[in-house]
């Protein structure tokens, strides 16, 4: 593709606010450099034309677990970032878990970096871990790119990422503040003591044995410990992956008395129901669980009046044999869902039938993870002088995923076999198409890690 070119739709998402509009979005050196009427960009500039399909800025995704280095027969960054592009994602953020080592030193952060290095199709960063101990860790890795650092108030399933006490909060959390840098949380306390095991005597294939072992009052606790520890210290503090929605009075709330807190759900909490998985589809296993169809129903609610501040994939895949198939087992099966090449798709089908827009989807999936990850000034929205990340796709084109079409590592996941509304066309990076109709035009892997950046 040459470095100047134009593409224009019928549809395009300009800016932060109003409806897709027919216009020309110029592209020179991998920035947007003008935005047009549509019939009016520069003559004798290379076109793609959109027609009537959604032109808006990549999917930018916050949380997905990569794998590497350490767990490759999981996923890995070639097969994860190919993925993405497939899905109209142009930059994803890597979780410090599960690659071994996790993320939670500036050597292993290191180790990371030089291992993404040339693997990826689209743009990646890092967050970086808060674990027991490591607090002397947290700025050398701010330093050297760490986008921000999660923590687990529950045991994660991994050895090297262990769970972090309110003792342990206490002292990275004004590190984190002073750093101004996000605190991401898992937010489930084990209020039973159980190391989330099933309840006794429950058969070990049922979902409902595995929902009723992490209840949503475990959610609700850790996220009031969180609002608490929030306004205490002013960390900025982010619950991922909420699948609770009796969690979001409290969070409502402490957003209208200022508490410095945002929350996040994912496609599988917004699209599937607990009463619909059969007994032994441990491929539906995450935590915290997919919940009942009212649960969803909330949750979509959230995103409604604002209380949801956006919608991410949370992939996390591992190798099929840990998912337990032949057994069914709920209790033993890898808990974790597949989903990065999908969650635009997902997100839609389901948003177009409550009478949301692509715009909300932007907003939700593009803009609002952008400005998180600190990169708002240069991702997020097609604006002059960003960078030309851009998705082009149809809202109304139908698919049935087979799981030929699924670029992960391995194709074990929930969503194969439905049927998908918002089909990706075009997914370019920094003015590089790095997929459009079904291939990766791209031989090179031109993804580049992503720092923070000041906001404009």
């Amino acid at each position: 593709m040459n470095p100047r070119f134009v593409i224009r739709s019928r549809r395009v998402l300009v800016g932060s606010e109003g409806e897709p509009r027919p216009s020309a979005v110029v592209v020179e050196n991998g920035k947007i450099a003008a935005i047009t009427e549509y019939d009016a960009f520069p003559a004798g500039v290379e076109t793609i034309e959109g027609g009537d399909r959604v032109l808006m800025s990549g999917i930018f995704d916050t949380h997905a677990h990569i794998n590497e280095p350490g767990r490759t027969d999981w996923e890995g960054f070639q097969t994860a970032t190919r993925a993405a592009a497939a899905g109209g994602i142009t930059s994803v953020i890597d979780m410090p878990l599960n690659s071994i080592p996790a993320t939670t030193t500036l050597s292993a952060l290191h180790v990371k970096a030089e291992t993404a290095a040339g693997k990826c199709a689209i743009d990646y960063g890092f967050w970086g871990g808060v674990v027991p101990g490591n607090a002397a860790e947290l700025e050398p890795m701010v330093k050297a790119g760490a986008l921000g650092f999660k923590c687990f108030l529950i045991e994660s399933g991994v050895d090297e990422f262990p769970m972090s006490t309110e003792a342990d909060l206490r002292i990275a959390m004004p590190i984190l503040a002073r750093l101004g840098v996000p605190l991401l949380v898992h937010a489930e306390l084990d209020l039973h003591r159980s190391g989330g095991a099933l309840p006794p005597g429950k058969d070990e294939r049922s979902y409902g044995a595995y929902l009723e072992s992490r209840p949503p009052n475990w959610e609700v606790e850790a996220i009031r410990m969180m609002i608490r520890l929030a306004r205490e210290t002013g960390c900025r503090t982010h619950i991922v992956h909420l699948s609770a929605s009796a969690a979001l009075a409290d969070l409502r709330e402490a957003k209208r008395a200022g508490v410095p807190i945002s929350v996040e759900t994912c496609p599988h909490y917004l699209y599937f129901d607990a009463e619909k998985i059969d007994a032994g589809a441990t491929h539906y296993k995450c935590a915290p669980p997919i919940r009942e169809h009212a649960n969803r129903e909330a949750l979509w609610a959230g995103l409604r009046d604002g209380t949801i501040d956006f919608v991410v994939s949370d992939h996390s895949p591992c190798s099929p044999a840990l998912k337990l198939a032949s057994t069914g087992d709920f209790g033993k099966a890898w808990g974790g869902i597949s989903g990065l090449q999908f969650s635009l798709s997902v997100v839609w089908t389901e948003a177009r039938k409550r009478g949301f827009t692509s715009r909300d989807v932007s907003r939700w999936m593009s803009e609002g993870t952008a400005i998180f990850a600190g990169r708002g000034s240069r991702n997020g929205t097609i604006a002059v002088g960003k960078d030309a990340d851009l998705v082009l796709w149809e809202p109304e084109a139908s698919f049935r995923l087979k799981r030929d079409m699924i670029y992960h590592r391995h194709a074990v996941t929930p969503y194969a076999e439905f049927e998908f509304y918002g089909k990706v066309a075009r997914t370019i990076v920094r003015g590089r198409t790095v997929y459009a109709d079904g291939g990766f035009p791209e031989a090179a892997a031109i993804g580049t890690q992503l720092k923070r950046m000041p906001e404009a």
